[in-house]
Order: C-alpha cells, then structure tokens, then sequence
C-alpha cells in the first residue's frame, strides 16, 4: 500500500511538473532596449517570372502585398528570355535591344514604392549557344555563343536603366548574375569556369556603365560557391559588391521543373537557417569578409507542388527560420509573393502547393499573414531572450509583441509532404504563455490580438470545409476569405498605473502565431 502511494504521489508530482514546464514566460522591460530592429525580412520578396509581372492580378497582388507586408526589393527570373522581346539580331547580323516589356514592368514597380533586385538571365534564344531550357515557359540555360554580345546587352541594358530611372536611382539596385548555375542542366548547362566567365562579362559591363553599381553573385542553389566565387573574383579582379545564394528546408534536391516531386520537411531544427550562418561565415573568413549577403530564395521547400506553403504551419515556420537566422543575412528574400507562377505551367486548382503568400485568387494564406505581422513590429526592439518572439516599440509609445510555437510535427521520412499537409491538421496544446512587461509608461492602452493557427486566419482549412472544388465560385472565394479576414481576436482598453506591470496570459496550440499590440491613447 505504501508503494502504492509514493508511486500516487509521484504521478500526481510529475503531473504538476509538467503543468510547470508548460507555461512559458516572456519577461521584458520597456526601457531595455537593444537597439534598432533588423527588417531583413522584408528587404525582398520573389516573383516567378518577369513576363507574369505584365499581369493585372499579379500587378494588383504585388500592389496590396506591398502595402501590408512592407518588402522593399522584388526579384524574379526571366528577365532576358524572348517572352520579354530583349534581343535579336537582324538580316545586316547586327544587335537590336528593345526594352519595351521591362519598362512597364519596372515602371510599375517603382510606381509602388517598390526597387528591383535585378535578376540578369536566362539567354535570349539568339544569342545562345544551344536550345536546352527550362520550365514550361522555356528559359534558354545554355552559355551565349559569343560573350562579348552577352557583356553589350548588359551593357546597353544598364545604360538603358540610368537614362530611363536616373544614375541615383540606379545606385539603390542589386544586379544579380543568373540563377542557381551549380544545377548542372537544371538552370545552367555549363561549367563552374563558364558560369564565372558569364558572371566576369556581366559583372564588368555593369561597373562600365556606373562603377558605384552593385553587383553580385553566384546566386546558387543549397548555399553552393560561395568560397570558389570569392577566389574567382579576387584572383581574377572581378567586382563583386555582395554574395546571393538559396536554400530550402526539405531533404534532398533543389530544382522541380515539372511540380511532381515528394519532399519532406528537414527535422533538423537549424535547417535552412544553418546555411545562412555558415555562408556569412564563409564571407568573414574570406578575402572580402565585408561582402553583403543576400539569400535571394527560400521557403520550406523548393517545389510549387508543396502543400506545406498553404499550411498554417507554414506561418510559424518563416517565423523561426527568420529570428534563427539573426543578423547573418543582408535579406532574406521569401519564394514567392504570388501563386500566379508558372514554372510548371498554368495551375489547375486554388490550393495545390504553390509558393506564394496569395493564391491565384488573392486569397492570403498563413503565410502572408506571418510577413504582415513582422511588418507591424516598431522600429526599437526589447531585450528579450525568448527565442520564438519579437517585441517592439516606437516613437508613439506603442508596444508590439509577435511570438509563436513552431513544433515540426512532420512524421518523418516514410511520409511525404504532398501526402501529410493535404489533411485536415488540428493542433494541439501546448500549454500557457505568460506576458510581463515591466515599466510600462503610465496611460490607456489599446490592446489588439492577432492570430494565425488551426482554423484562424487558415484558408486552406476552409477550402478543405468546402470539399475542395477545383474551381472556386466567386461566393466561395468571399467565404473564405471573410472567415481568414486577418482581423483581431480580441480588442480591449487597458489601464496602466504608474510602476505596475503589463500582464497577459493566454493558452497556445502547436504553430500557433499570436500578435498583440498596446496602442497608447492620447
């Protein structure tokens, strides 16, 4: 009997323990601070191709993702392919540039408050040494037939940039040379010594024309070269103004060039973030340790057939991977903005796995919602040693604070992505979050909650709701997104006192994503 109550007693000790251990505390102080807020994460933004940046819904897309998630930079591939009428050359065998398609594109960028992260690739057909593509819109990978012609086009194109948008503007532009080179036959049909040939030909062009020009490269897949790029360009004098690779969060490949690869999400908890790391470690050894670094791409994972990108989960991911990665990037540019991408080619369904923060449909998905919520954070950050939040200040006096769970609750390497995220994921407790924010100035708050999570601001759970048509009505694109509307969940005044403590408890599921924000009244 005695065993049998020490045993009662040990279970019932383990019990509270557990209690314990789940409630998580973040402490802060309003007037410790530790400096400005590094906005990394909105310095820029993806895009599938050029050609789909003619679009009005990609334009209108762009225009509202801009104004609620903040991002300065956009970068998109296919700049110089023949859907954008760059190059020919006539019956006299003379070279003809026509910029025509790029000037509305860019045009409009600008006209938003937004700057190209200028992408120079693929190769116009006519001056390519071989027809080998890539995806269903068929960007030319091979090398040019003749590099000269390959430095003129950069040449007169950036020339043609500076009389158009003015040398000051210009100046504020990344100049990016091709995209992932180390894909053998994926994106580059050359060799390491080529690729650094095409980039020695385009870096020079650029500088020609402006030698204050940033440019910068290898722009690889899985954080590739980036050691073998720097020797190059010191060995060879070469410019180079910062270093861009991409990296994605599942196991094994890079490049789906057709949409139907299985992937399966990375456990290990530094993935994607670990690279960004060791690739800054890499420049600071090297014999330019002051190089930017720019991860041009990333995402869980690098196929547009995903279904992870349309999960809740998703929002707590960026998240994580984003405070993990810290100070190390430059930027870190999200694949992409919109599901109006046609790698594959056109998509025939609303939700199938695309990279985008929005649908084809504009309908925000968890992840837009996760940029929209960093975009709200104030300028001045707290001390704060939670790993999986943020917490601001601004000038006004208002206080921001974005914390989430991300748990990877992906059950390993016998299941698929494509198999596992389709379901129907509730999620499940994970205990308390206690707030407590010391030295608070005395006043009336507004207090806002945000959240994203099971069934909150979770598109795909709704569509899952309506038995997944294939084609959405206008009635059921309005459902949707009236129950994924981003609004609070709660909003309340409260009264601060003079030395009295911020407090605020709240329960929290597995990749859960809460914003609060204290506005102060006047």
């Amino acid at each position: 009997m005695k065993i049998f109550k020490h045993a009662l007693k040990f279970v019932f000790l383990l019990a509270c323990f557990n209690l314990v251990a789940q409630e998580r505390i973040i402490n802060l102080n309003y007037n410790s601070t530790s400096g400005k807020l590094n906005t990394m994460f909105k310095e820029c933004i993806g895009a599938g191709r050029a050609n789909e940046g003619l679009r009005a819904d990609w334009q209108q897309q762009l225009a509202i993702t801009k104004k609620d998630c903040g991002f300065k930079y956009i970068r998109m591939h296919g700049l110089l392919t023949d859907d954008m009428a760059v190059y020919r050359v006539n019956e006299k065998g003379e070279a003809e540039y026509n910029y025509q398609y790029i000037d509305v594109l860019y045009d409009y960028i600008l006209s938003i408050g937004m700057k190209p992260f200028v992408e120079l690739g693929f190769m116009p057909s006519a001056m390519a040494s071989g027809d080998q593509t890539v995806f269903w819109w068929k960007g030319n990978i091979t090398p040019p037939k003749n590099y000269n012609d390959w430095g003129n086009l950069i040449t007169n194109l950036t020339e043609h940039f500076t009389l158009r948008y003015g040398e000051e503007e210009v100046k504020t532009w990344y100049f990016e040379v091709w995209n992932e080179p180390n894909l053998k036959d994926g994106f580059w049909s050359g060799t390491q010594e080529e690729y650094f040939k095409l980039y020695d030909y385009a870096a020079r062009a650029v500088k020609s024309v402006n030698p204050i020009y940033k440019v910068g490269g290898p722009a690889t897949a899985g954080a590739a070269w980036v050691p073998e790029t720097i020797e190059y360009c010191v060995a060879n004098n070469t410019p180079i103004d910062f270093i861009s690779t991409h990296d994605y969060g599942v196991k094994h490949g890079y490049l789906d060039e057709s949409g139907t690869s299985g992937t399966i999400l990375n456990k290990d908890t530094w993935s994607v973030s670990g690279k960004v790391i060791e690739s800054r470690k890499q420049i600071a050894e090297s014999a330019k340790p002051n190089l930017e670094l720019h991860y041009t791409e990333w995402s869980s994972s690098y196929t547009p057939s995903d279904p992870i990108h349309d999960s809740y989960h998703q929002a707590a991911y960026i998240l994580e991977k984003t405070k993990q990665v810290g100070t190390a990037a430059n930027s870190m540019s999200y694949w992409v903005f919109t599901d109006i991408f046609e790698e594959a080619g056109p998509r025939f369904t609303p939700f199938h796995g695309g990279f985008g923060l929005l649908n084809t449909q504009g309908i925000k998905k968890p992840s837009y919602f996760a940029y929209s919520y960093l975009n709200k954070l104030g300028d001045i950050a707290l001390k704060n040693s939670d790993s999986s939040s943020w917490v601001t200040k601004n000038s006004k006096g208002d206080i921001q604070l974005l914390m989430w769970d991300f748990t990877n609750t992906h059950p390993g390497d016998s299941v698929l992505n494509q198999t596992y995220y389709i379901k129907d994921l509730p999620s499940k407790p994970k205990g308390s979050v206690k707030i407590e924010v010391n030295d608070v100035p005395k006043g009336t708050y507004k207090l806002k909650m945000y959240k994203i999570g099971y069934k909150v601001n979770d598109p795909y759970s709704t569509y899952l709701s309506i038995n997944k048509p294939n084609q959405l009505t206008k009635e059921q694109v309005k459902i949707i997104n009236e129950k994924n509307n981003g609004e609070p969940i709660l909003e309340e005044f409260i009264k601060i006192q003079k030395n009295k403590v911020f407090t605020k408890t709240f329960k929290i599921n597995e990749n859960d994503v809460f914003l609060i924000t204290l506005e102060k009244q006047k």
